[in-house]
This record gives C-alpha cells, structure tokens and sequence, in this order.
C-alpha cells in the first residue's frame, strides 16, 4: 500500500509542479497538445487490443470519437479555463488529486464491499473517501481569494461533483484496460504507467468543469473555432 500511496503522491506532486510551471513560462499550450498527443496514442492502442479481431470499420469509429473528444472538448476546455484564471485551472487540478489519493487510502485502509465489477480494486468506501478529500483543495485555496474559494454549498458541491467525474473517468479507463487485458495504458512512466494511468479522471474533469460554469451555449462558440483561445 505505501509503496504505491507514495508512488501517487510523488506523481501528483511532479504533475502539480509541472503544471505551474507550464503556466508561467507560456509552455502550458504546447504541453497540452503533447499530453493530448500521449493521450490519444495510449487510447487507441487499447482500442486495437480490444477490437484487433473485429473489421476495421469499428476500429476507425472509436478514433474518431476519440479524436473529436480530445481536439474538439478537452483542449479548448483546458486552453481556456488556463487563460481566464490560471489559479483556478490549480485548484481544478488539486480537487482531481485529492479526490484521487482519498479514495486510495481510504480505500486500501477500510477496504470493504466493492464498487463495480469492471474495476475490482474499486471500494465503496474508496468512493466515499474520495469525496471527502476533494473538499481539502478549498481550506489550501482559501487565503488567495476567501471570496472564490469560501467554504459555499455551491463550492463544496462543485468538489464533489469533480470527484464523481474523476471517478467515473476512472472507471472508464478502467473498463477499457479490462477491456484490452493490459495492466497500464501506456509505459511512458517507468514504473507508473502511461499518462492515462495518471489523468483519467482528469482529462474528463476539466470538460465539465468549463461545461458547468460557461454553459453549453458558450461551448458552442469555442467548438466553432476550437483553438480561438489558444
């Protein structure tokens, strides 16, 4: 359990660092499109796995869907919640990881009954604990803006509702590993995995995010022209 609690907690730390750092010397950008780039190549690779005896057809659909998600929901979403307030892109981040480390040592600590049968590892007491340690992001962000980050209905519930999206990416990727009958998305992490492994939930996180504070109509307009804001 330690073993792999630190590998997380290091990976969190690592992606956390190299986030701000992306944002304060206008990398962030071109580090989205390599991560999106990773991210597709470890998707459809999963996809061939799962679909390596089945025509070509169906191949070809899910990486469309695939490709659509990625160039036409999770970057424009990602790219513009940076450039309207890059410390909020922060705590968007923190709730995903928080949320992420809670379920793994609740998880692993009280064990328990399983969530679902597609992810066995998955408790619900894992889930709950993931809920719970979305909210800390607001006690770490509540000095630099108190009337942003206040402890609200609106804003704990906000948490949650990062943690359910994590969670849900989670699994997804998780069904889709099952799926393909490999360990890890990807090997680009020695000893971690592929990226996937590390931003499942996140990458669908963000989407709603943008989604749940701009409204659909204004995601309409940044669908049009998908790298506006970039």
């Amino acid at each position: 359990m330690f073993k792999e609690l630190g590998k997380r907690i290091i990976t969190s730390i690592l992606l956390f660092l190299f986030t701000i750092f992306c944002i304060f010397t206008n990398f962030f950008i071109p580090a989205l499109m390599i991560v999106s780039l990773v991210v597709f190549i470890e998707i459809s690779n999963m996809i061939y796995r799962i679909n390596r005896n089945v025509n070509n057809w169906k191949n070809v659909v899910f990486y469309i869907i695939a490709l659509f998600y990625i160039i036409f929901i999770f970057v424009p979403s990602a790219s513009s919640l940076h450039l309207e307030d890059p410390v909020f892109f922060l705590y968007i981040l923190s709730v995903c990881i928080c949320s992420d480390i809670g379920g793994y040592i609740i998880g692993k600590t009280i064990a328990g009954r399983k969530l679902i049968k597609i992810s066995p590892n998955k408790t619900i007491s894992g889930s709950i604990g993931s809920f719970c340690f979305s909210i800390l992001p607001l006690l770490l962000f509540y000095d630099s803006n108190p009337s942003k980050y206040s402890y609200s209905i609106n804003n704990f519930l906000l948490c949650l509702e990062i943690s359910l999206v994590c969670q849900l990416g989670d699994l997804f990727i998780s069904y889709l590993k099952r799926k393909a009958k490999v360990k890890d998305t990807g090997k680009i992490l020695p000893g971690h995995g592929g990226v996937l492994d590390r931003i499942d939930g996140i990458i669908f996180a963000i989407s709603f995010v943008f989604i749940y504070l701009n409204g659909f109509g204004e995601y309409v307009e940044i669908w049009k022209t998908p790298f506006s804001r970039i």
